[in-house]
């Protein structure tokens, strides 16, 4: 028996897996999805809550460059494990096109889908400027309509759709049609910029502490102390967030601090 005063163990936390697809120096592509997905099957088997990819482009030893085409491939290959994106870089992406992506992808595996989404390039200008067909690259008008990003996908992926005005006239745009589920959606930040408009949203955040060890524990508070429930599609009664860290595994924890 527990006495009244005794406070509750904690609650010990979910883990899940930020995979950036590396390609080793022996590897092929072929090689390096193969091991994501035999990777992603094990944290299945394992019990972890979410398994995500990275969106990179341009990089000889990174094959996460389309997330929702591995997406598809790791929730094929799985059963229970959330599969997302942490993140698609928005402003490199109409905003459409994302929401298609990802509401076919959660039409057809519904439930275990997220849609992390970061407002940085995740690249180098000049692929940027590809991405975009040469219309300018990740231009400072598609970082600075982010925000208005964000709402457009949100409201695509809704069974409702979004309308577009053009030419006098309302156009109803949807990802799909007749959406029965929506994936979650989270924003992903290095900053206080996430934070804000992640609490002003009612959306749930992240931060990206694996490469941004600064400032964690201040965009977190940020972020909790600023949360308006907003009552919008997708959005949430209260906060909800977690850490993305770096961490080594080994069979000794002498081994796992040499690799560290």
């Amino acid at each position: 028996m527990t006495s009244l005063d005794t406070p509750p163990l904690p609650r010990p936390p979910r883990l899940s897996v930020l995979d950036l697809v590396p390609v080793r120096s022996d590897q092929t592509t072929a090689d390096a999805l193969r091991a994501a997905v035999g990777l992603a099957r094990t944290a299945d088997d394992l019990g972890y809550e979410r398994y995500w990819v990275a969106e990179h482009h341009n990089m000889p030893a990174v094959a996460s460059t389309n997330p929702p085409i591995v997406i598809a491939m790791l929730a094929a290959a799985t059963e229970r494990i959330r599969v997302g994106s942490g993140g698609v870089m928005l402003p490199n992406h109409a905003p459409l096109v994302v929401a298609e992506q990802f509401a076919l992808l959660e039409a057809a595996h519904p439930g275990r889908i997220d849609l992390g989404i970061g407002r940085a390039p995740g690249t180098d200008p000049v692929t940027s400027w590809a991405l975009r067909h040469g219309a300018g690259g990740v231009s400072d008008e598609a970082v600075s309509r982010f925000p208005e990003y964000v709402d457009d996908v949100l409201a695509m992926m809704s069974p409702a759709g979004v309308g577009l005005q053009l030419r006098g006239r309302v156009h109803t745009l949807t990802a799909t049609p007749r959406a029965a589920t929506v994936p979650a959606i989270w924003l992903l930040g290095s900053s206080d910029y996430s934070a804000r408009l992640a609490a002003a949203k009612g959306l749930p955040y992240v931060f990206a502490h694996h490469f941004s060890g600064q400032g964690t524990a201040e965009a977190l508070e940020l972020y909790r102390s600023t949360f308006r429930a907003s009552g919008e599609p997708g959005a949430l009664a209260e906060p909800r967030t977690f850490l993305t860290v770096n961490a080594s595994v080994a069979e000794s924890a002498e081994e796992a601090r040499r690799l560290a």
